[in-house]
């Protein structure tokens, strides 16, 4: 099953969370589009400030936007400005007030989202797809990813019939829920067609924490256990 569905959906509740954070009782699906229309328009006017994620929370008649990107300064613009901007066409867009965060991504080599753009906007200037992938792999790796695995679909190289190809290194355990696995999709568009680019990133286990072992945890644990 790990193998089908999105490895971040398949581990929501347990290591991941929602992108989303709100709750709706009637219109539940004027706001599902609100935040699609949202992330439609961000990704748009940011695509070269490296947007990883987009997180979404709602109060009353308020939005607030959290954007996670590799390079902040493109994001914020010369004192604020481009974060004003975006934040006037937010409010316009919803006729709502929008409130905006900015958090960077320290290590943008072990990103899922980012690696795969980065590997999308090679194949877009015709780099080798093959050189592009290993190198990819082998920054990850050296950043302090646990396991990579990068795979393209397509026409590549401008083959007549699509195949897919894959790179790898180190693990990348899918199906195990407590493993912290970075998804990322994205399209490269050529002139022989379109090329989709999948990344997984494992950045090792997320285990719960372990509560210490006490006299007065042994008490409790014994006095909850059943009577005889």
């Amino acid at each position: 099953m790990g193998r089908k569905v999105n490895p971040i959906g398949f581990r929501l509740g347990i290591v991941s969370q929602h992108e989303s954070k709100w709750y709706a009782d009637k219109n539940y699906t004027e706001q599902l589009h609100e935040d699609l229309r949202i992330r439609r328009l961000i990704l748009r006017d940011l695509t070269r400030a490296g947007i990883s994620k987009i997180e979404l929370e709602r109060a009353a008649n308020k939005v607030d936007v959290t954007l996670h990107t590799s390079k902040p300064g493109i994001v914020i613009g010369k004192q604020g400005a481009n974060v004003e901007r975006l934040r006037q066409m937010l409010e316009k867009e919803l006729s709502k007030k929008v409130h905006l965060k900015i958090e960077e991504i320290k290590v943008p080599e072990t990103d899922a989202r980012l690696i795969a753009e980065s590997i999308a906007e090679q194949i877009g200037r015709r780099v080798s797809y093959r050189r592009a992938m290993k190198h990819a792999v082998q920054q990850a790796m050296r950043r302090g990813a646990k396991g990579v695995k990068i795979t393209l679909s397509g026409r590549l190289g401008g083959a007549e019939m699509s195949r897919t190809v894959s790179e790898m290194d180190g693990r990348v355990p899918r199906q195990t829920l407590r493993a912290d696995i970075d998804f990322g999709v994205v399209h490269a568009h050529t002139t022989y067609g379109r090329i989709g680019v999948k990344v997984w990133v494992y950045r090792g286990d997320i285990l719960p924490e372990r509560r210490p072992v006490t006299e007065a945890t042994l008490t409790a644990d014994l006095a909850a256990l059943p009577a005889d």
